[in-house]
């Protein structure tokens, strides 16, 4: 049993290992593309106002009652030939927000926008089926989508159209910037992880040429590229990522702008966090198991591409592997106070740890770049940011197993707050579940598992694993106890007559939260 334990620990890191490896290649491709990135930069007046295609602006809703105007409002003033501009509310609430919706789009309709109220006679598919649906009744040549909680900059349009010149273009993709990242802890910490993905990540596939994927929202799309790829599907929770790699292996060309900033609000309450990261690691597996035999078997893709492609499609399986180490830790450490010969063995796996050193280039580049007042603090935010995300990994590492064994579970919203200031509150968001998730009792019982790791590691005298476990013990007890407080707040606020609205979104009682 002792010698599976640590095959099984051992397997576990090495498998980390080859993961960061091509991390670290896309961070050394990240840095070797500057030059690269500002030639690719078109200017934004650089197409005539005349010759400017028609645009279909789709804004995929449902239950957005908050944010709803905020992003009406938005797209409303974007700057393009009001004669070229199409704006699409494809709004599928079930609550009083349609009339929120229904006001704006008369108002504006008044002023000559050409915009409109799309309902489905049935909600299928979800956010997909919602796209596919507004897709069939598009008149742009390309469409733009936000999400309901962005607020696009008035030239997005006029930056990112232009790239479009080039027939071979499908896609054009922006960067996520941060509306609320300084009202908590949390959103920092939020902010802190994604400035990483849209930087390195992002930025190094798209100057190596390697499969990228649409982020869901802030990016525009090629019409006839949609339909090339096959259109929008809702077979897993991620239709972005499965719509980006279909059209790839069509031979439709991606293009990131990490200059162009599309502002948006992170989720501030343990429980819109924790349905967005379920909704993203499940989806990717489904992702991975949908496509990665086709990517495999394509003979236009160089090999190179493949591999990263493997890396970036079976990326969610990291939090698998993280909740592995963690759990192991604690008998690992055990074993090696049994088993002291076996100091070769310890050594071997003591090398892995080299996996430190490319996950602070990962975060350090774009927080350095990006918080170039505040460099000293980077220690902090990374110790915070990678304690949280070893606390999600029970809640994560759930939603990757359940996306490979093929479990369907409803497409979950994560709920909007239109929270920027501290001053803002969102304790009586009618979206947010009231009640005590049983995965929550995990947590707490994960937190007092790895306090007793702390405590088996002096009672030994073996410090070795002290670090990592006081980390494990951090980042479970963040989100056990945001997740108890954030649901405690709730239920303890006034909620709305409707806030039992139907939400055929939410997932079956007993589900990962």
């Amino acid at each position: 049993m002792e010698q599976a334990i640590l095959a099984l620990y051992a397997l576990s890191l090495l498998l980390l290992f080859v993961y960061n490896l091509g991390q670290l290649s896309l961070i050394v491709i990240y840095l070797r593309s500057g030059r690269q990135q500002q030639a690719e930069v078109v200017a934004p007046h650089s197409a005539a106002w005349s010759a400017l295609p028609a645009v279909t602006v789709q804004l995929p809703l449902y239950n957005e009652r908050y944010v709803v105007e905020r992003l009406i409002d938005a797209v409303a003033a974007l700057n393009y030939p009001a004669e070229k501009l199409e704006i699409q509310v494809l709004d599928d609430s079930m609550d009083d927000s349609i009339e929120l919706s229904a006001k704006k789009v008369a108002y504006y309709r008044q002023l000559g926008l050409n915009i409109q109220l799309v309902r489905r006679p049935e909600r299928v598919g979800y956010k997909a089926g919602a796209l596919a649906y507004g897709l069939d009744r598009a008149t742009g040549e390309f469409v733009a989508i936000f999400d309901a909680d962005f607020v696009p900059d008035p030239d997005f349009l006029l930056k990112t159209i232009p790239h479009f010149v080039n027939p071979a273009v499908g896609i054009v993709q922006t960067r996520w910037t941060h509306l609320n990242e300084d009202y908590s802890l949390l959103t920092q910490l939020q902010a802190f992880g994604l400035n990483a993905h849209f930087f390195i990540e992002q930025g190094g596939r798209n100057a190596a040429d390697f499969f990228m994927n649409f982020n869901g929202t802030a990016g525009v799309w090629r019409k006839a590229a949609i339909y090339d790829a096959g259109g929008w599907s809702s077979d897993t929770l991620t239709e972005d990522l499965d719509l980006s790699y279909r059209a790839q292996l069509k031979g439709w060309k991606f293009v990131y702008r990490e200059d162009i900033g599309s502002p948006a609000e992170l989720p501030v309450a343990m429980a819109a966090l924790k349905s967005q990261q379920y909704r993203w690691m499940k989806g990717a597996a489904e992702c991975a198991r949908r496509l990665m035999m086709g990517v495999l078997r394509s003979p236009n893709v160089p090999v190179v591409n493949k591999i990263h492609a493997f890396f970036h499609l079976f990326s969610s399986s990291t939090f698998l592997l993280v909740f592995v180490l963690a759990f192991l830790s604690v008998p690992v450490l055990y074993i090696h106070n049994l088993h002291p010969e076996w100091a070769t063995v310890y050594y071997l796996i003591n090398f892995f740890q080299v996996n430190l050193i490319i996950l602070l280039l990962f975060y350090g580049i774009p927080f350095w770049r990006s918080n170039t007042q505040n460099r000293f603090l980077f220690p902090w935010y990374f110790l915070a940011y990678s304690s949280l995300m070893m606390g999600l990994s029970l809640h994560n590492a759930i939603a990757v197993v359940e996306g490979y064994i093929g479990r369907k579970t409803p497409f979950v919203r994560t709920p909007k707050f239109n929270v920027q200031k501290k001053s803002d509150s969102w304790r009586t968001n009618v979206y947010m579940a009231a009640g005590f998730p049983w995965l929550t009792l995990l947590e707490g019982g994960m937190l007092l598992y790895f306090i007793g790791g702390i405590t088996l590691g002096v009672y030994l005298h073996d410090y070795r694993m002290l670090f990592f476990h006081c980390m494990l013990t951090v980042g479970f007890g963040m989100v056990f106890v945001y997740s108890l407080l954030h649901t405690v707040r709730l239920s303890a606020g006034p909620r709305s007559v409707d806030a039992d609205t139907p939400n055929t979104e939410r997932r079956p009682a007993g589900a990962v939260a």
